[in-house]
């Protein structure tokens, strides 16, 4: 059996390494290589859809970033426990109008023994917001370490 490492249980360390290995894998919005670090049999929650197993939930992945334009996202380890990871997350986008957003909200992640997330639930708030007011300019792609993060943006 493959395994994703860290794998748990998490201490604060390997929570915080898998949350940014995470935020790097869906920057990349390649539906292909994220769909990787989940159980074959995955169950999600993401606002009110209900993608069960790897190919729901690419066949979701592709729609959202067919939709959600110039993406750029942010997560940080709210906490974690055991084989439970808990984030908190921020991501800018824009639609086909041009009307750019900040999407807030958290997830709830469990992992199996070999590091894959088997259960993700998402909880999503969208804000319409202006041009001018977004906060994520890094190239599309990686997040820089240098960038600040959501709580130096006080996100």
């Amino acid at each position: 059996m493959e395994i994703k490492p860290p794998i748990p249980p998490f201490t604060e360390d390997s929570a915080k390494q898998k949350v940014r290995m995470a935020e790097d894998a869906w920057n990349t919005r390649d539906p292909d290589r994220v769909v990787l670090v989940y159980t074959q049999d995955t169950l999600w929650r993401n606002r009110a859809e209900f993608p069960a197993g790897r190919e729901e939930v690419r066949q979701f992945l592709e729609r959202k970033w067919a939709r959600e334009l110039d993406y750029r996202l942010m997560k940080e380890l709210w906490a974690c426990a055991g084989n439970r990871i808990a984030v908190r997350f921020a991501y800018e986008w824009h639609d086909d109008s041009g009307q750019w957003y900040r999407s807030y909200g958290n997830e709830n992640w469990e992992f199996n023994e070999y590091g894959f997330m088997r259960r993700r639930f998402a909880s999503i708030n969208d804000l319409p917001i202006k041009a001018a007011e977004r906060k994520f300019f890094w190239p599309l792609g990686r997040r820089p370490d240098d960038h600040p993060g959501l709580s130096d943006l006080d996100l």
